[in-house]
C-alpha cells in the first residue's frame, strides 16, 4: 500500500503575509474564508449576503460537496469583511489569484484549496480543536479525512518529549 501525502499547507502568519499584499478586498475576503472557515472555492464564490447570520454568528453553505448544507461559526478574523459579499469573481479568477499572491509574497506555488486545507491544520494542530469539531467544521462524511490533516510537526514532537511533568 502506497503511503498518503500530506497535503501542503501555510501558516496564518504566512495567511496573514499574503493578506497584507492583497489589494483588493474582495480577494482578502476569499482568502481569509477559504483559510478560516475551511471553505472550497466553489463555497466561496456562491456564498450571498443572505447566507450570512450575523447574530448567531453563523454561515450557511448550501448545496457544498455532495449537495450537503451545513452551518458553520464566522471566525472572528472574517467578520468584518462579510460586508464584501458577494465575492465578484469566478472559481478560476480566485484561483490565479490566490496563486500569483503565493508566488509573489511567499515564492511558493499554491493551490487555492490550499487555504482549505491549512486551516483544517491550523484548528487541529494551533487552535487544538478535536477532530469531531474540524469534522463539522469541514464538512467531512468520515473522521478518517479529517484526520489526513493531524500532521504533527517534528519540532511539536520534541518539544512535547522534552516537555517537564
Amino acid at each position: 500500500m502506497k503511503g498518503l501525502k500530506l497535503p501542503e499547507i501555510i501558516t496564518e502568519e504566512e495567511l496573514i503575509k499574503i493578506l497584507k499584499a492583497t489589494k483588493k478586498p474582495h480577494h482578502k475576503l476569499a482568502f481569509a474564508l477559504g483559510f478560516y472557515e475551511c471553505m472550497r472555492v466553489s463555497e466561496v464564490v456562491n456564498l450571498l449576503p443572505e447566507n450570512v447570520d450575523k447574530n448567531l454568528k453563523l454561515l450557511l453553505i448550501k448545496q457544498a460537496k455532495g449537495n450537503k448544507d451545513r452551518n458553520i461559526p464566522i471566525a472572528p478574523e472574517v467578520m468584518k469583511g462579510l460586508k464584501y459579499l458577494p465575492i465578484k469573481c469566478g472559481v478560476r479568477a480566485l484561483q490565479i489569484a490566490f496563486k500569483r499572491k503565493c508566488k509573489e509574497v511567499l515564492g511558493k506555488d499554491m493551490h487555492f484549496h490550499t487555504l482549505r486545507h491549512s486551516g483544517i491544520t491550523h484548528y487541529l494542530v494551533k487552535k487544538k480543536w478535536s477532530s469531531l469539531e474540524v469534522q463539522r467544521l469541514a464538512g467531512h462524511s468520515k473522521i478518517a479525512t479529517t484526520q489526513i490533516y493531524a500532521h504533527i510537526n517534528p519540532q511539536d514532537l520534541v518539544n512535547r518529549m522534552w516537555e517537564t511533568s
